[in-house]
């Protein structure tokens, strides 16, 4: 069978079950973007910038397993490479794919446009294999091979891949006689996979206290299931990590609460702390899981459970694949009768509403909790609303997307154009702060574009709370310019039904949350809130921050210095 390579890519994709294309036109991709245009099962979806168009592709992989981006070399692929790294970071697949000059120009050299002139054609490339795991340069001979395999990395690893598809070859016909598209990962050798079993058998056998510790891996390589029977069956319990939220039952009877080091509830820490088998899925103790690395693990009671890579005490495994592997645990391990006691879970305590009292953050969280629903999808900024969101109960199956290990701010705001796109039937709710929406905010003009209802809380507080906290509470670097948000639709164009809403007092809120709960139509709600006020979890952590980055002799002198300074705050009006 002949086909065009562009039609060959846009098959492949299909396959992974990406509909819609993120990106943004340029010479080199117009080619190819025509052949998105003639497939009646892809959209191409036009962003204001190609941060923003990664940032889209980045979000709707989170909900549909994988996405797609389509850049312009050189200026496009650089401007999108921050996303990119996020992306990595936090095991996104997104498949890059890159309109680059004509074959002919690449192969001769020649000084072209959005290049830096010299005739190299491979430092862009350099720069991408930095933040991706597989790339490649497509050519005729290589179309079919290449993007196999490339495809394949992405589902292997679950990161984002890099594709270089120069413009005048999108349209040329190839030999496509292969079979379809092998989504599944490979088995694990059958000697290697007893012996690991056997391995974690021993050490159960001898637990008095097992636990499980859930990182957001558990999700990526889709075991979560497995992991709640494995607690149920075998009646212990589990913990997750802050960078895994809601992404297990935090209702069940087995959920023991979220371990982040010295700053968890004290039931958390000791249930993980001193347990003889503590059993990791997908753990990373990166900075922001741990507290600033204040974990206390016992290493030699341990095991860590990976993609591919198992390690029981002293002894490593690769090449197991984890579905496998506790699925094999699940018919092997037996009950325990492990005594724990429960972390009480926060819940809402909504006292009589005092309608004039000013809005703080103590009062939105204690309010937003009941609003939401099952199925929500929501979205919490870096800083301030995912500092909060963290330490809510959701709805079982709610899903929870932030952007914890990377912490691009601006991220939310287009990767809630993406999962709007991948799940336009779920109820979708955006926190973000005012700091971080003035970033991207380009990328409400395409969801106002695209018809989408989402729920907008944009944390209005004059500027970059989470950095004052750190350092700088008075400082003019934290500072940003107020502009009027309830406005922002209108400057958009918005021609569909919309609401906008100020919120300024408890009263306010209450009933605003009323209004919108069952509304299925595009809603923006500035919350004016006081600049230095933050939920009590941002306090400590930015606190451990500013001594972490600094050091204490350094930290003491500048929070002296900071504190000196002439207050110039302006609570938002």
């Amino acid at each position: 069978m002949r086909m065009e390579i562009g039609e060959f890519l846009n098959k492949r994709l299909k396959q992974l079950g990406i509909f819609h294309v993120f990106g943004v036109p340029g010479d080199f991709n117009l080619s190819y973007l025509e052949q998105i245009q003639a497939d009646t099962q892809l959209e191409f979806i036009g962003n204001c910038n190609e941060l923003n168009a990664a940032y889209a592709a980045d979000g709707y992989a989170r909900i549909q397993r994988f996405s797609a981006l389509v850049t312009t070399y050189g200026v496009g692929d650089l401007s999108a490479i921050n996303a990119i790294a996020g992306a990595y970071a936090e095991h996104v697949p997104v498949v890059h794919i890159s309109g680059i000059p004509p074959l002919h120009a690449v192969q001769n050299g020649e000084l072209i446009h959005h290049t830096l002139v010299d005739g190299n054609y491979d430092n862009v490339m350099h720069c991408m294999q930095e933040f991706t795991v597989a790339q490649t340069r497509l050519t005729p001979a290589n179309a079919v091979s290449e993007i196999d395999r490339v495809l394949r990395q992405c589902i292997l690893e679950r990161r984002p891949v890099y594709l270089q598809l120069p413009s005048d070859i999108t349209h040329l016909k190839i030999e496509v006689n292969v079979p379809e598209l092998d989504l599944n990962h490979p088995h694990s050798d059958p000697e290697q996979l007893q012996a690991v079993v056997e391995k974690i058998a021993q050490k159960w056998s001898k637990a008095q206290r097992p636990v499980l510790l859930i990182d957001q891996e558990a999700q990526v390589f889709q075991v979560t299931a497995l992991l709640k029977t494995l607690a149920e069956r075998c009646s212990i319990p589990f913990v997750c990590l802050p960078t895994s939220k809601n992404i297990m039952d935090e209702g069940s009877a087995s959920y023991a609460g979220v371990y982040v080091g010295a700053a968890s509830h004290p039931q958390t820490r000791e249930i993980v702390e001193n347990s003889d088998c503590l059993i990791g899925i997908g753990v990373r103790f990166t900075d922001v899981a741990t507290g600033l690395f204040s974990h206390q693990i016992d290493f030699q009671n341990y095991i860590e459970i990976r993609q591919s890579f198992i390690g029981v005490g002293k002894h490593n495994f690769s090449g197991i694949e984890i579905q496998q592997l506790l699925t094999e645990l699940n018919h092997c391990l037996v009950k325990k009768t492990v005594t724990w006691s429960k972390p009480q879970q926060p819940v809402a305590t909504l006292d009589v509403i005092q309608p004039e009292q000013k809005l703080s953050q103590a009062i939105l969280w204690n309010r937003v909790m009941p609003f939401f629903q099952a199925d929500d999808v929501i979205l919490g900024e870096v800083g301030t609303s995912n500092s909060a969101l963290s330490g809510l109960s959701l709805p079982a199956t709610a899903t929870y997307i932030s952007q914890p290990i990377w912490g691009s701010i601006g991220y939310t705001l287009p990767a809630l154009l993406g999962t709007l796109l991948a799940a336009p039937k779920r109820r979708q709710i955006l926190f973000i702060g005012d700091g971080s929406l003035q970033l991207t905010v380009q990328e409400l003009s395409t969801i106002v574009r695209h018809g989408l209802k989402p729920i907008i809380f944009v944390l209005n507080n004059g500027g970059y709370t989470i950095e004052r906290l750190i350092l700088g509470e008075h400082a003019a670097y934290n500072d940003i310019q107020n502009w009027k948000y309830t406005k922002i639709l209108d400057v958009f164009n918005a021609e569909q039904r919309y609401h906008n809403f100020s919120v300024e007092t408890e009263g306010q809120l209450e009933t605003v949350l009323q209004q919108v709960a069952n509304l299925d139509e595009l809603t923006l709600i500035e919350l004016k809130l006081p600049a230095l006020d933050a939920p009590a979890s941002l306090h400590k952590f930015a606190d451990a921050v500013a001594r972490y980055d600094y050091g204490d002799l350094a930290y003491q002198k500048l929070k002296k210095v900071s504190a000196e300074l002439k207050p110039q705050v302006v609570v938002p009006v």
